[in-house]
């Protein structure tokens, strides 16, 4: 009988934080980084912390905000932890630990964050 492996639950986190990070990163970062700040296209207010803290206090955008955080976190262990191999840094139970461990906590300290903020 051979021993069932976890991996797929890492690819399937992997691949939905991947996505997730191609399609939304790079418009999250000109968004926030750019076209806000700068007043460029939107208006300053758009990013105002009365805004923000209801988009964050209403149930879909927890789930948004929860959702990008922990699959961002989740993707970028994961490709963190096949990248040691390639700069020479060999892989065993610690590695794995730190890095899912590290993705693991995010995940928890999100929850706990967008859970504290209320509804």
């Amino acid at each position: 009988m051979s021993k069932r492996s976890n991996a797929p639950i890492f690819w399937a986190l992997f691949g939905a934080g991947g996505m997730l990070s191609a399609l939304f990163g790079p418009v999250l970062v000109l968004i926030t980084g750019v076209l806000v700040p700068l007043g460029w296209l939107l208006p300053r207010e758009l990013m105002s912390y009365p805004r923000m803290l209801a988009f964050a206090q209403h149930w879909a955008g927890k789930g948004l905000l929860f959702a990008l955080i922990a699959l961002f976190a989740w993707h970028a262990a994961h490709r963190i932890f096949h990248s040691l191999h390639d700069v020479g840094i060999r892989t065993g139970v610690l590695s794995k630990l730190a890095c899912y461990g590290g993705a693991l906590a995010i995940t928890l300290a999100a929850a706990a964050w967008l859970l504290a903020i209320g509804f």
